[in-house]
Parts: C-alpha cells; structure tokens; sequence
C-alpha cells in the first residue's frame, strides 16, 4: 500500500496553519480566560464536566453567534481588497467589547499579532494609528500565509478552545487527561461552529451572553487571579 503525500502548496498551507495556531505564536494568549477564571471562583465551574458545559456554551453561544462569522467577514473583505469594509467590522467588532478586560484582550492581541507580521514583512492591514482587534488581526495573517477562509477559522476557533482548556487545567484544577478529554469531546463542535458560521446572514449575528458580561465584569475587581481576564 503506498502512502498518500501532500502537495507543496497543501504542505506549506497546512504548516501556516499550525505556526498561526501554536501557543508559540507571541500574541499572549495564555494570559486570559475571558471570564473562565471568575467562573470558576464562583462555583459555576468546579469540575471537568462543568468546565466542558462552559466551554462548548461560549464557543457555541459566543463566538458561533459573532466572532466567527465576523472573522469571515474580515476575511472576505480582505480578499476582496476592501479596506473600508475590514475596517468597518474590525470596528464593530472592538465596540461590542461589554468590558473593559475583554476589549483590552483584544486590542493587546491584535497588537501584538500586527506586530509580528510588520516584523516579518508583511505590513498592517490598518493605519498606524488604527486599533486593530484579534480577529482582524488573525484573519489578516491567514490570508498572508495563504490559508483558505474555513481552514483559518478553524484553526483560529481550536487555538481558542485550546486556551480556555489549559485556563481550565490550571484554575480548577484539572489533570492532563481530563483536558485531553474534553478537547476529544469538543473538537467536532468547532467544525460544527465553522460550518453555521459559514451560512449565517448578517441579520443573524448576535453578541447577547448576559452571563459572559457578568463573569467578565466581576473578574475586574476579584482580588486573587491568574489571568488578566
């Protein structure tokens, strides 16, 4: 039986995608839980299941209903070579931030992520002077590095659930096994997030997550923590 090889361009775009998905990429990720922390200290999370439960809700709930359709559409206007439209959602994007911990995240995210790809040549899709959010940001990068729209949002989708495991790992506490579980369990529903965000109208995105404002609100002023959100 012989084994299947991957093309050069399917080779190369597979390894961009683990590069702009690693927790080595210097953006800062591991220092925020958006909220996952304060879950925690409030006894929503205080176990491996409820710790799932959480996550599978925010990728579903949160980034399903907003994040991820907007990535696209930041991808697409990129494509498109349409500026005022990357602005316009990167924009929209920063402003539906409910607290100032989770727009802080963000911007210093995106900063940094602009930062590394003006270190390596590739310019900024924004002014100088222009914030630019995580998404942009990334979405920005996986066109740079040749990575097909749905690939990159998955990619960007997993480097996420993969943060919020390890967050949960640390501050529940949990055991290696117990977070390799639960990436088993979840790893479909990211496939599952990319796949509706790909059909969602405009109309239906929404930032509604009531609770998630109320954790991150609350991890503002909680007096012992490990991360900055």
């Amino acid at each position: 039986m012989g084994i299947k090889s991957y093309g050069a361009v399917e080779s190369d775009a597979l390894g961009a995608l683990l590069q702009l998905s690693s927790p080595a990429l210097p953006v800062g990720a591991y220092s925020y839980s958006q909220g996952l922390e304060r879950a925690i200290e409030d006894g929503l999370i205080h176990d491996a299941a409820s710790a799932q439960e959480w996550i599978a809700d925010s990728l579903k709930l949160v980034l399903g209903r907003f994040e991820a359709p907007v990535w696209l559409r930041l991808r697409a206007a990129w494509d498109a070579a349409d500026r005022t439209v990357f602005a316009a959602w990167n924009e929209l994007f920063i402003a539906t931030r409910e607290t100032r911990e989770l727009r802080a995240e963000t911007l210093q995210m995106g900063y940094s992520l602009r930062k590394l790809l003006g270190d390596l040549g590739y310019g900024s899709p924004v002014e100088a002077d222009a914030e630019l959010s995580f998404p942009a940001a990334h979405a920005y990068a996986s066109a740079c590095w040749k990575i097909s729209p749905s690939v990159g949002l998955h990619g960007y989708l997993y480097g996420w659930l993969e943060n919020q495991v390890t967050a949960a790992l640390k501050t529940v506490p949990l055991g290696q096994v117990a977070g390799q579980r639960m990436l088993l369990a979840l790893r479909p529903e990211v496939s599952g997030v990319v796949d509706a965000a790909l059909r969602m109208d405009d109309d239906a995105l929404s930032t509604q997550a009531p609770m998630l404002g109320i954790v991150s609100s609350r991890h503002e002023i909680q007096y012992s923590r490990l991360f900055r959100s």
